[in-house]
């Protein structure tokens, strides 16, 4: 890699970085996996001829997905001895991301913690033909299946998703708003303000890791959540600051405690509530929320 100018190899590489990056992120959840994943797509890259290669984009596409299934299994392990609920690494990303529709909802955390409930090869085909709009002879050769075996999976996977997937688009100010409201309530400690913003059905995931104190199990429902919330932080409303920000393209917020991050708070949002609360407190996953991580669909 010592000559970028001269070498087509890493000039390929580096032209469909962002966008082999958002594949392997969408796929596996953790943008430290999907950094591993790159450098392995890299040294599979420059073993390959490329005189013999058609479509660099597609060739590209295909090595990451083989490597993000290899490392989807692995982590499939690592998460059954993982302490409490797992929830993705929260990315900061920049603003065209959440101007981006299709984007944005493809990484937003409640369609990221869809996805984990499919199996390696079902998310692998939804993420590429539904995100990526790859066609199915392409995922056919990543995935190692026919094409009409692809179809299959991939109708399965869409109507698994669907039956899972937030009933309706949100819009970025509709999502601010609730923000701004459960902001306000969590900065004074007003109980009612917490309970007003909240959907009655609401979930909060918290997700620490073993490393820090999170709820082992979702907690649902609006009462419990608001108690849960004003008992954890109540008595730290001082030292407490919430700063908005937009993560994995949706209005979100990082929580500090005495200057240092706490955590990132994503919600989900329908009819003007609040019916989904993510919290990644997991101190490995909060390495990307300072500085901006470019996504791309193409």
């Amino acid at each position: 890699m010592s000559d970028h100018a001269t070498n087509p190899a890493t000039e390929a590489f580096v032209a469909h970085r962002n966008l082999l990056f958002t594949v392997a992120y969408e796929m596996l959840g953790s943008a430290a996996d999907a950094e591993d994943v790159l450098q392995e797509t890299w040294l599979r890259w420059v073993r390959v001829d490329l005189g013999q290669v058609r479509d660099q984009r597609a060739y590209l596409v295909r090595i990451t997905t083989r490597q993000s299934l290899n490392r989807l299994r692995t982590m499939r392990r690592r998460k059954e001895t993982y302490i409490g609920p797992w929830l993705p690494e929260p990315l900061l990303t920049a603003p065209d991301v959440a101007e981006d529709v299709e984007l944005a909802e493809s990484v937003s955390m409640a369609l990221m913690l869809v996805l984990e409930t499919l199996s390696p090869t079902e998310r692998a085909v939804f993420v590429l033909r539904e995100a990526f709009d790859v066609s199915y002879d392409e995922i056919a050769a990543a995935v190692d299946k026919s094409p009409a075996a692809v179809r299959q999976i991939a109708h399965r996977a869409r109507q698994h998703v669907d039956a899972r997937r937030p009933r309706e688009a949100v819009s970025p100010n509709e999502t601010r708003a609730a923000l701004e409201s459960f902001q306000r309530a969590l900065a004074t400690g007003d109980l009612q303000g917490l309970l007003d913003v909240l959907a009655p059905e609401v979930v909060l995931v918290s997700d620490g890791g073993g490393v820090k104190q999170a709820a082992l199990r979702p907690i649902i429902g609006a009462d419990k959540v608001a108690r849960f919330i004003a008992g954890g932080y109540g008595k730290a409303v001082g030292a407490l600051a919430t700063v908005p920000t937009v993560v994995n393209g949706n209005p979100a917020l990082v929580v500090r405690l005495d200057g240092e991050i706490d955590g990132v708070l994503a919600l989900r949002v329908e009819d003007a509530r609040i019916i989904g609360l993510y919290y990644v407190r997991n101190p490995e996953k909060l390495s990307r929320v300072e500085s901006e991580i470019p996504l791309t669909l193409r």
